[in-house]
Formats: C-alpha cells, structure tokens, sequence
C-alpha cells in the first residue's frame, strides 16, 4: 500500500502555506498570549470555501433522504463515514493538518476539536436534522464547539470513571456533572457531552449505558470555566463545562434514540484522534527540520558551521527519520481511508504512540540544537516543544497506548 501528493494536492499545500505564512504567523503571539483564535478559523474558512464544501455535503444528504422519503433509491445515510470532512479527499485533510501544525499546533487542536471533534460527531451519530441545526454551523465555523468527554479524576479510564449523568424525564433529560480539560469549553457555542443514563433503578455506575448530548451555551444550568493556564497549547482555549440541572428535550440526544452507542461514539473519536494525529506531528517535525538545518548552516564556532560537526548531523538525521516514519503512517492512514477502512486499534495505538514520542524528541533536539536561541519564543521551537508534549498525554496517555497495543499482541 504506497500513496503520495499528487500535483492538486502539492498545490493546495502551497496555498495553505501562503495563508498561514501570511495570516497566522504574524498573529501567533497574539493567539499564544490569549487572544481567542477563531476569527482566525472563520478567515481560514472563507479563505478556503469551506462552506461552500459544507453546503455541498448537505446538499447531497438532502437528496437522498428525499428519495428515501419518496421510496426511490439508496436510502442509506452514508454521512456516518464522511465524520467531519464532509467526504473531502483524507489528504486534504492531512495537508491542512500538517500546514496548520507547523505554524501553530495550539491553533491546530482548536481548529480540529471544534470540526473534527465536535462536528464529527455530530456527522457520524446524528439525525439528518440535527447534523443540518448543529453540524453545519460548525462545519462552516458560524458557531464554535467543544467534545466534552475527560471528568475530574476519571483521565484514561473515561467511560467505567464517567459520572456525568442524564436523568430521563418526561419528554427530555436533566443533565448533572461536570467535564475537564475541554478543548474550547471557555468559547464554545456548541458541546457534545457524554453521559450515563440514569433511571434510578439501581444499576451500577459502571454498567449504565452511556449517551451523547448536544448542549448550547446559552441552555439553563450550562455554565463553562475561564481558559486553563497550561504548559504549552496556549493558542488552544482549555476549559471545564458545568451541568447544574440541565434540562435538555428529547432532541438533544446524539441520533434521537438511546442505542448504548455513547461508548461506540466516544472510542471512534479516540480513534480518529489516534490515526489523525500523525499530520499533526509531521507539520511540526517537518518545521523543526527546516528550522534545525538553516540554524545549522549559518551557525559558526571556531570558524566553520556547525552543520559541520558530526554531533549536529546525528540530530539531523534524526529528525529526518522520524519524519520518514511518521510520514510514511500518516500516508498508510490516508491509503485506507480512501478505501473506507481504518487501521485496527493496535495499529491506531502505535501509530500515535511513535509519533507522539517521535515528535516531542525532535521538538527538544531543536531546542538543544539552537541553544539559548532555541529557548527564546523568537524561534518558535519551544513552542513546538510545549505544545508537543500534550500529545503524549490527550488522547490516551502513552501509558495506555502501550497497554492496548499489549493486549491485542497477547490475545
């Protein structure tokens, strides 16, 4: 199985490149000091048609639930394997990834939790009426969401620890509990929340089915948190949401019908997030790289450029490899993606332990590399590392890739 860019493909790069060399470099440090950044997002969106793909998606979706309706033709709702890109090209995706990491991963995360997280899910679970009244509006940007599923004290074991709750009542639901370290909570107008059913009839905690929800900011008993101070991802807003006796009617839950599917729902994020996450990682290794090498041929001690010492080569090469590597799982992702498969969840495991821990190396060799210069925010690399260092830890811990790569090779 072997993929490559095409020339189309080459080319949206460079537009990319153009955009955000232009419009979100200059802003980073404004974004990282906490300027919130999505009208950067809505300018990314009009920049790049994004509505009008969402527009085009919708359309689509459209039509076959009128023929459906009408009894003629397909009536499969294949909008469940488009998720959030709206059936765009997986590489495109990759390419926005990558180009949007390089300059910013903080911007990247906040960009993909609010598309890919949120309107994923969305896309992949809801009713043809709620992806049109919620998952368009964050396709397009008009409105910005947040995927609530981490809870205080739960981490990496999020669906046996969940205590977030959904009482049934009447024709709705009230919703009590309380989510952590949500990508956009502070600014979301959209949050997709998790919760376990409970009927009051005295099944445990662990064994309740569990549901997603769509809440809005402005619904009773919602109330979010200020922005986390953090280690690094400072260009990504980070917060708690609060449900207080939040009731919500009956379509508010994530495809109209209770399906037990919150579990299903959740682990194909953690999935997407997993085998996404090599595009990610290849943008910032690739500007390291860059960064690494030109440092290393103007760079002189003793009268010559450091590029010429075999210390600074090792390092290179280095980053060299892990780039190959990560590029070379990001391309495998993309080849079964275009073939509707996925990788298994020992493959997606592995895939974003390496580059998670392949790109957090190569963030601080960039660091060691340029010295006291690499230690200033002038030259982006300790941003790089900062923001580097979640990925070893949202998602699943590395700890629990390991974990779940084991157990598939001792089954």
């Amino acid at each position: 199985m072997t993929f490559q860019f095409s020339q189309e493909h080459e080319m949206v790069r460079q537009m990319l490149r153009r955009w955000t060399t232009e419009r979100l470099e200059p802003k980073v440090d404004d974004i990282e000091d906490g300027e919130p950044p999505y009208e950067l997002m809505r300018d990314l969106s009009r920049t790049f048609g994004l509505s009008a793909m969402a527009d085009s998606t919708f359309a689509r979706l459209e039509k076959k639930a009128q023929a459906a309706d009408a009894g003629d033709g397909d009536s499969k709702d294949d909008s469940k394997d488009l998720g959030a890109s709206g059936g765009v090209d997986p590489a495109l995706n990759a390419i926005l990834s990558m180009e949007l990491a390089r300059v910013c991963p903080g911007f990247m995360l906040a960009f993909g939790a609010s598309m890919g997280l949120a309107g994923g899910a969305i896309m992949r679970r809801g009713t043809l009426a709620q992806k049109q009244r919620w998952g368009r509006p964050l396709l397009c940007f008009d409105r910005i969401g947040a995927w609530g599923m981490t809870e205080p004290g739960a981490g990496s074991d999020a669906f046996r620890a969940m205590r977030t709750v959904a009482v049934p009542d009447g024709d709705g639901y009230v919703l009590n509990g309380q989510k952590t370290f949500i990508t956009n909570a502070p600014y979301a107008d959209i949050l997709v929340v998790y919760a376990k059913i409970d009927r009051r009839d005295g099944t445990a905690s662990a064994d309740r089915a569990i549901e997603a929800f769509v809440v809005e900011r402005d619904d009773p008993g919602v109330s979010v948190s200020a922005p986390m101070r953090k280690m690094g991802m400072h260009a990504s807003p980070t917060g708690e949401i609060f449900l207080e006796d939040c009731r919500v009617p009956a379509d508010r839950l994530l495809g109209m019908t209770e399906r037990a599917s919150g579990r299903a729902g959740g682990r194909d994020v953690f999935h997407a997030e997993r085998t996404g996450m090599a595009p990610m990682c290849a943008g910032i290794i690739q500007r390291c790289l860059e960064l690494c090498v030109d440092y290393a041929k103007d760079r002189t001690t003793w009268g010559k450029s450091i590029a010429e010492y075999q210390l600074v080569q090792d390092k290179l090469a280095r980053m060299f490899m892990h780039f190959q590597n990560v590029e070379a799982l990001m391309f495998k992702q993309i080849a079964l993606t275009r073939e509707r498969r996925s990788m298994s969840p020992a493959e997606a495991s592995a895939t974003k332990l390496y580059c998670a821990r392949a790109t957090t190396e190569c963030t601080l060799e960039a660091i060691q590399l340029l010295g006291g210069n690499g230690y200033m925010r002038e030259y982006r690399v300790e941003m790089l590392m900062r923001d580097a260092k979640l990925l070893q830890i949202g998602g699943g811990t590395d700890e629990i890739q390991i974990i779940n790569i084991a157990r598939h090779l001792l089954r």
